[in-house]
This record gives C-alpha cells, structure tokens and sequence, in this order.
C-alpha cells in the first residue's frame, strides 16, 4: 500500500473501492455538494488517503450496492426512486459518510410516500402534517400517546409540545424548534433531529435508537434511561445534559459538547467519543469499554468507578488525563 496526499486539483480523477465495487468520479464531485461530510474530509488535501500500488484504487471496507446513488447525489443532488426497504440500507450509508443534505432527503421523500399509500392500522400516522400545524396554533398542545409515524414535521415550531408515550418513529424533525418539548417514554427510533433545537427537552425513558441529532442544540436535556443505542450525535450540543443510565452504545458522539453533563452509569461502550468535549462531566461508574477516546478532552471530569478497561484507542495525554483523575478520585474517597 502507499499513501497518496488528495491533490488540490479539484477536477482529478479518484478510484474508489467500495468493498469490493470499482468507481471513479473526481475530487470536485466528493468535496462540493457536502463539505462537512466525511468523503469531502478524505480527499479535501488535509488528510493522507491510502491508495492501492497497483491500481491506484482508495478501498474504503464498506457495502457498495448503493455507492452510486451516493455519487449521483453528490452530483446532481437529486434523491433516486428505491423500494422502501432500499431507502433503509442507502440511509445507513449516506449515515456513515456523512451527507446529511442526503439523509433529509431521503426522509422527505420517504415520508412524502408514506402520506400518498395506506398503511396498515398500527403503523399509519393518526394525524397529517396539515393537522399537527392547525393544533399547533393552539396555547396548550399534547400529543400523548399519538402515533405520528413517518411524519415530517422538520422546521415547525413544536416548543413545550407534550409528546409523552408518543409513536415517533421515522419522524422528520430536522430544524424544527422543540425547546422544553416532553418526549417521555416515547418510540422515537429512526427520528431525524438534525440541527434541531431540544434545549431543555424531557426524553426519560425514551427510545431513541438508531436516531440522528446530528448538529441538535441538546443543552440541559433529561435523557435519563434513554435508549440511545446507534444514535448519532455529531457535533451535539449536549452541555449539562442529563444521562443518567442512558444506554449510548456504540452512539456516535463524535466531536459532541458534553461539558458538565451527568452521564453517572451510563452505558457508552463502543461508542465514539473522538473529539468529543468532557471537560467537568460527571462520569461515575461510566461503562467506557472499547470506547473511541482519540481527542476527547476530559479535564476536571469525575471517572471515579468506570469502567475503562481499553485504554489503547485513547490518546496518550486523554490516557494519562484519565488515570490522573482516577487516582486524584480515589485518594479523594479514601480520605473520607
């Protein structure tokens, strides 16, 4: 193998391998439609690219049944017509890489389906989009035990909203105002929060698996016993959140504020905290096993009693900075 630095010729050609399936398209159709996507940061010229000797292919060890709609995304921007269950394994792509434009799309456009075909009676969504605007116009709004399935309800201003024992999954909330919102005990798998503000938001007891919240203004949010098991929250805003016994395994907070958060006994194994802000967060008998420490920034946190057995994908000051606070802890305790 050799590395190759991405030229900063953006109209060169690049050979992609995509587990397996050969592609060739341009530094220009990678880099321009999503700059902030993790393909635009391969091959922006400020990271090192491994490039096969021969060929001269990149390998990137991912599914490429669909990496052609990813490429036709990123060049034209349109969202290609699939069956349902196609829609699921090209949004867990345009997940991975990043493409969030592509992800509201493809969630638009499945919910635009849903409204236009009967569902079967436990799935079908009680309320359309035109209903939901019309209650809340309304001072007191509850939604409690609704099922909202599928809805797209993105960029609607849902503050104080009474969510509770809702049906929420596949709900398209991106950009949509939900401060002080209540989503306790709620079904919300597969929702989309991107970029949406849940300051001060109840999600007790929610599940939220396999969410994204990309980019959600999470600021002093109960999450307490969440499920929140292969969520995404990428570069969240998550400063003193509650998430007390929430369940973030292998959730993606990559680059996350998590500054004076409580996360006493949550479960974070496998969960990517790279880059992630833990600076004074309360980290009490936190399962971090085979967590990604790589940057994470843990001055002032209390690790006293997790669990941080690998310790070999930190970095070596976040190592250091651990077992310095543990010991400080553990002296502390002892004194008492």
């Amino acid at each position: 193998m050799e590395m190759a630095t991405a030229t900063s010729d953006r109209s060169s050609l690049v050979r992609l391998n995509i587990g397996g399936r050969k592609y060739c398209t341009t530094i220009d159709t990678l880099t321009r439609r999503e700059p902030e996507s993790m393909l635009a940061a391969m091959f922006s010229g400020r990271h090192t690219v491994h490039e096969d000797s021969e060929k001269g292919f990149v390998f990137v060890d991912r599914d490429g049944k669909h990496f052609r709609h990813i490429l036709n995304w990123l060049r034209d921007g349109i969202v290609p017509v699939l069956e349902d269950e196609q829609y699921q394994e090209l949004l867990r792509e345009a997940e991975y890489y990043q493409l969030l434009g592509l992800v509201e799309g493809i969630n638009a456009f499945s919910s635009k389906r849903k409204e236009e075909f009967d569902l079967k009676d436990d799935h079908k969504a009680e309320l359309t989009r035109t209903d939901i605007i019309k209650c809340i116009q309304s001072e007191r709004v509850r939604f409690r035990g609704v099922n909202l399935s599928g809805l797209d309800l993105s960029k609607l201003d849902l503050s104080f909203v009474d969510f509770s024992y809702a049906c929420l999954r596949n709900v398209f909330f991106s950009r949509a105002n939900l401060q002080c919102a209540k989503f306790k005990d709620v079904d919300a798998s597969g929702s989309i929060f991107h970029n949406a503000n849940l300051r001060e938001c109840e999600f007790t007891g929610a599940n939220l698996r396999g969410a994204l919240l990309a980019g959600a203004n999470l600021q002093s949010a109960n999450l307490q016993d969440a499920c929140l098991v292969n969520s995404s929250f990428c570069g969240a805003d998550l400063h003193t959140a509650h998430l007390q016994t929430a369940d973030l395994t292998k959730a993606n907070l990559e680059g996350a504020n998590l500054e004076g958060a409580n996360l006493k006994g949550a479960k974070l194994s496998g969960a990517n905290l790279q880059g992630a802000n833990l600076q004074r967060a309360y980290l009490c008998h936190v399962d971090l096993r085979d967590a990604h420490l790589v940057g994470a920034k843990l001055d002032g946190a209390n690790l006293l009693g997790a669990i941080r057995e690998t310790l070999n994908q930190a970095s070596p000051e976040t190592t250091m900075c651990m077992f310095e606070m543990y010991f400080t802890c553990t002296f502390y305790v002892s004194k008492l």
